[in-house]
C-alpha cells in the first residue's frame, strides 16, 4: 500500500516545519504542492506543482507502492480550513498520515504578541462566511483572506456597513523575508493594497453582543413601504414552525420587505438564507433592510421563484409567503432537490388553502399541520384602546413523516 503523508509545512518558512514533518518530506520520494511550497526542498525528489485533488489522486495512482513515498504539502495546519480535509477520503488505497503544522493563525497571534483563543475565526478564501455579522458581534476576529476577499475589499465592507473605525491588524507573507504586518483603522485599510498572501486580524471594542435572539422583531425595526410583510405576530409563529438551524440553507419565497428573510438570516448566521422576490420595488426594500441588518448571508434573487429555484443550492427547509399562482410547481420543485425539506406555507386565501391540502393529499409521505392565526393590534381612539383585526393567516406546516 502506498504511504501517503500530508504534511503541513506552517505559514511557509521552513525553519518552522516540525521536526516530524520534516523528517516525512525528507524519506519522500514524491513531493506535490504548489510552487510556492516545492522551492524550499531538494531537487532530487520528483516534484508535481498541483493543488488539484483530481490530480493528486492521479499521481498517487501512478506512483509505485513498493518504491515510492508521497508527501503533499500543505499549507499552514493541516486541520485548519486546509486541504487535508479535501483530500481525506479521497485516496482509498493509500495509507495517509498527516503531520500537523504551525497555522497562520497560531503564528500571526505569536507575532502580535496577542492571544487567540477568545477570537472568532473565520475564513473568506474561497467561501462565504457571515463577515459583518462576525466583526459587528464578536471584539476579535481572526480572517483568512483571498482571491475577491482580500484584506482591501473586506475592509471596505466594513466601511459600507458602517464598521470603518474598526482597528485592523494586517500580516502579509507571514514567515517570509518580506513579512509585513501593519496596524490601522479599517477605513484607512481599505484605501490600500496588500499581499495576496494576507491574514487579518480586526479588533472591535464596541462590539455588540448579539440582541436578536428570539424570532418575531418588532416591525418598526424594518424599512417598510406599500409592499407587503408578514406583521410580527405572523412571522414568530411561522419561524418556529419552520425550525431554522444555524447553518441552514434556506429559501424565502415571495419575501416581500424581506422581514421573514431578515430573521431567517440571523436564526442560520453560519447558513445561507435565499429571498425569492419578483416585485422590483420589494427587491430594492430587501436590500436596504440587508443593508440596515448587516446580514451578508442573504441574498436577494429578483424574478419568478418557480424559474430561479432550480438553479439555486439545495434547501434545508423553506417558507413560502406568496407563490405567484405556482404553489405546486414549487413544491414539486423543493422536493425534488431535498424530499425532507421542512416546509412553512401561509395564506390568507381559503383558495389556497384547499390547494396546500389537496397536495399533501397526493403526497403522503408527509404530515400537513395547519394553524389559523388570529391577531388584533390596540388602536387609540381618545382615551381608549380600540382593537383592530388583522387578516386572520393560516399557517401550514409539512414535514417527512418520522422526521
Amino acid at each position: 500500500m502506498l504511504r501517503v503523508n500530508i504534511v503541513g509545512i506552517g505559514p511557509g518558512n521552513p525553519k518552522l516545519l516540525t521536526g516530524a514533518a520534516l523528517e516525512a518530506i525528507n524519506q519522500s520520494t514524491i513531493l506535490i504542492g504548489d510552487k510556492r511550497m516545492l522551492a524550499n526542498f531538494a531537487s532530487e525528489k520528483r516534484f508535481y506543482d498541483t493543488i488539484k485533488t483530481a490530480e493528486i489522486c492521479n499521481i498517487c495512482a501512478n506512483a509505485n507502492p513498493e518504491k515510492d513515498i508521497v508527501s503533499i504539502l500543505v499549507s499552514g495546519d493541516v486541520g485548519f480550513f486546509s486541504l487535508a480535509k479535501t483530500i481525506s477520503g479521497k485516496l482509498p488505497d493509500c495509507e495517509c498520515v498527516r503531520f500537523c503544522g504551525i497555522s497562520s493563525l497560531v503564528y500571526f497571534a505569536q507575532q502580535l504578541q496577542m492571544s487567540w483563543d477568545d477570537a472568532k475565526i473565520i475564513s473568506m478564501h474561497g467561501r462565504r462566511q457571515n463577515f459583518i455579522e462576525a466583526v459587528a458581534h464578536n471584539e476579535k476576529v481572526f480572517a483568512l483572506t483571498g482571491g475577491e476577499n482580500s484584506p482591501q475589499a473586506l475592509c471596505a465592507k466594513l466601511c459600507r456597513f458602517g464598521l470603518g473605525g474598526v482597528q485592523v491588524y494586517v500580516g502579509e507573507n507571514l514567515s517570509y523575508d518580506n513579512e509585513n504586518i501593519s496596524s490601522m483603522k479599517a477605513e484607512e485599510a481599505a484605501q490600500k493594497q496588500f499581499s495576496s498572501l494576507s491574514v487579518m486580524m480586526i479588533i472591535n471594542k464596541d462590539a455588540k453582543t448579539l440582541a436578536h435572539n428570539v424570532h418575531g422583531l418588532n416591525d418598526d425595526l424594518f424599512m417598510r413601504s406599500k409592499v407587503p410583510m408578514t406583521k410580527q405576530e405572523i412571522r414568530a409563529v411561522s419561524i418556529s414552525k419552520l425550525m431554522p438551524q444555524e447553518t441552514d440553507v434556506i429559501y424565502d419565497i415571495g419575501a416581500g420587505t424581506g422581514s421573514c428573510s431578515i430573521e431567517l438570516a440571523l436564526q442560520a448566521g453560519r447558513g445561507m438564507v435565499y429571498a425569492f422576490e419578483r416585485n422590483p420595488e420589494a427587491v430594492q426594500l430587501i436590500e436596504k433592510n440587508k443593508e440596515l441588518f448587516g446580514v451578508e448571508n442573504l441574498t436577494v434573487i429578483s424574478g419568478e421563484a418557480s424559474e430561479k429555484m432550480e438553479e439555486m443550492p439545495v434547501p434545508d427547509c423553506v417558507f413560502i409567503g406568496g407563490s405567484g399562482g405556482n404553489l405546486c410547481k414549487m413544491l414539486d420543485t423543493i422536493y425534488a432537490k431535498n424530499e425532507n425539506c421542512r416546509v412553512v406555507i401561509n395564506a390568507i386565501t381559503v383558495e389556497t388553502l384547499i390547494e396546500v391540502v389537496e397536495y399533501y393529499k397526493q403526497h403522503e409521505a408527509y404530515a400537513l399541520d395547519i394553524v389559523n392565526v388570529f391577531a388584533a393590534r390596540a388602536k387609540k381612539l381618545g382615551a381608549y384602546n380600540l382593537m383592530m383585526s388583522q387578516n386572520p393567516v393560516y399557517i401550514m406546516t409539512a414535514l417527512k413523516k418520522g422526521e
